[in-house]
């Protein structure tokens, strides 16, 4: 079957990715010790079918949210990235816009802490991944919920308690960020239209824009309510990635607590609650 230099290295890195790199199973026969174009259309959520046909050059022109997505599950390092976009057509991003690369080394970490509910987020507070705990802990979110700022000022609909005053510490901190991450990267026209909606949709937000304040968010001790195990106390750190302005989410239980037998619950029925 005919390909394209795009369907070739697409071919090139699946193969050479191994299913226990990215937390799957190996066994089974495999004609190739890469990934499956089924494993990597789980990874991805992009249809099998499209990558088949990316792959073969009936497909040449995936878009922008495609290629990210398939660099992403692919694990590539950020030259590898820049050419995938080359290859389809795309300018790599802007040095003015908001970094979504997630490398190889936060992958691995994330890959380590599989007894630990984390989370990666651009310096917009967009979700880029969650592992498994994470998601059993604070829910899976779709569409416009994936960024933070977006859910806490838009979303009732959240697990994490507060109080009025917690409440409005948290936004006033998320609203500062967004701002120092606006001035960070001028030209993000993805950016741009979350602030301009959020501050159509929200007065809250509008006022708090208006102040001009400028910082970083960052965590504490939170407790979530959890539908199936209860409320948990953890702490939330989060870490940032030098270089790329990611944040990395961290809850983490004091030993010998509740929220400590209780995530430990978590970490068991976690994965049946995300499947069941």
């Amino acid at each position: 079957m005919a390909t394209t230099e795009l369907g070739a290295a697409l071919r090139h890195w699946r193969d050479h990715v191994l299913p226990q790199a990215v937390g799957l199973s190996a066994g089974g026969r495999r004609r190739t010790a890469g990934l499956r174009r089924e494993e990597l259309s789980q990874l991805a959520g992009i249809s099998a079918d499209y990558i088949i046909r990316l792959e073969q050059g009936r497909a040449t022109n995936p878009s922008r949210q495609i290629v990210e997505a398939l660099a992403c599950a692919l694990r590539l390092t950020q030259d590898e990235r820049d050419h995938f976009f080359r290859l389809a057509g795309l300018a790599p991003p802007r040095p003015g816009t908001v970094p979504q690369h997630i490398t190889p080394g936060v992958h691995r970490m994330l890959d380590r802490l599989t007894g630990t509910p984390v989370a990666v987020f651009d310096a917009a507070w967009n979700q880029l991944l969650a592992n498994p705990l994470y998601t059993a802990l604070m829910g899976e979110w779709h569409g416009n919920d994936l960024n933070a700022v977006w859910r806490n000022f838009l979303n009732p609909h959240n697990r994490v308690r507060h109080t009025t005053e917690s409440k409005g510490a948290l936004q006033a901190a998320q609203v500062a960020d967004l701002r120092r991450t606006a001035g960070l990267y001028p030209d993000d026209p993805h950016l741009h239209s979350l602030i301009a909606e959020l501050r159509r949709r929200s007065t809250q937000f509008d006022n708090l824009w208006e102040s001009a304040a400028v910082g970083e968010h960052e965590a504490g001790r939170k407790t979530i309510d959890h539908p199936q195990v209860g409320a948990l106390t953890l702490d939330c750190d989060v870490l940032s990635v030098a270089g790329s302005d990611l944040r990395i989410m961290v809850y983490t239980a004091q030993p010998g607590t509740e929220g400590a037998d209780r995530l430990a619950l978590l970490s068991v029925i976690g994965t049946q609650l995300l499947t069941g």
